[in-house]
């Protein structure tokens, strides 16, 4: 089992004639990904890599049965793009797209909470069950199949963290960038009940970042109730106060948000923090052996 992907997810690109959408879709193709449709308004009746390019995400869901839209449009766009998958009635709606508006994502999310549909992002890299799929643009190359599950605000620490766990042998079941901004889709709570409910999951890595309060709020889920043992991460902790590191959502304002702070909550609910990334995999075989 994996969590919200396998082999049998149906694919839509919106944005396949684009140059990230393009290159994407080949690489998700080239991974086993089941891309079954692209949309770019205008440009239905094409074919990208033997891909039938649709008008409409509608279109392309009618025509294919898809039940994922990954969303690779410029960022003007990417609002109305959620919108369009939404109202399609996609169930998993992934979208890579950096620099949405967050005025924009408040009004959007409330909607999406009210639908049956999950969104993952904005700004993420996506989502992957190694030997399965992977939606987004995670390198499959890194990852190994096996029962470790990893959440991360973070793309980059994903792909550096996934190679260290892969180089000491331990696999994953699937891991979820959700994205760095302010307002995004799924949280580190979701994510975790999603692991804590899959039985091929057995021990997670949270990798938080400064700003916002998210990584603390999973503390108190770990403590109440999760029963597999969850390894941390926290990037940011050289950074000053009001002073944004990366991600929209990474700032320290206001004295909360900090890396210790968070870290201090982690570590309350017996939870291990690693200082460096490459001493997780240490941390996760000492965890799982409790």
């Amino acid at each position: 089992m994996s969590v919200l992907i396998n082999e049998k997810t149906k694919v839509i690109v919106q944005g396949i004639t684009g140059r990230d959408g393009s290159f994407h879709t080949k690489g998700m193709l080239d991974y086993g990904t089941q891309v079954v449709a692209g949309v770019t308004p205008g440009k239905g009746g094409a074919n990208i890599f033997d891909v039938p390019v649709y008008d409409s995400v509608a279109e392309a869901k009618a025509a294919t049965g898809a039940d994922c839209s990954v969303i690779y449009v410029p960022a003007p766009f990417a609002v109305d793009a959620m919108y369009e998958a939404l109202d399609s009635g996609v169930k998993l709606i992934v979208c890579i797209t950096e620099g949405v508006p967050v005025n924009d994502m408040i009004e959007l999310y409330a909607k999406i909470e009210a639908s049956p549909a999950r969104l993952i992002g904005p700004n993420c890299p996506g989502l992957i069950s190694p030997g399965k799929s992977k939606v987004g643009i995670l390198p499959g190359s890194i990852h190994k199949e096996g029962r470790i599950g990893l959440v991360s605000r973070s793309g980059t620490l994903t792909y550096q963290v996934v190679d260290h766990l892969t180089r000491a042998g331990i696999g994953q079941s699937t891991c979820i960038g959700i994205g760095g901004d302010p307002i995004i889709g799924t949280n580190f709570l979701d994510t975790l009940e999603l692991f804590e409910a899959d039985p091929d999951t057995d021990a997670v890595v949270m990798i938080g970042e400064i700003g916002g309060t998210d990584e603390q709020e999973a503390a108190r889920f770990i403590k109440s109730s999760m029963k597999k043992p969850v390894v941390g991460f926290i990037a940011g902790r050289t950074a000053p106060p009001g002073k944004r590191m990366g991600h929209a959502g990474a700032i320290i304002s206001g004295g909360g948000g900090t890396a210790q702070e968070k870290t201090e909550a982690l570590q309350s609910a017996n939870v291990p923090v690693a200082i460096i990334p490459s001493e997780i995999p240490g941390l996760l075989k000492t965890a799982m052996q409790r």
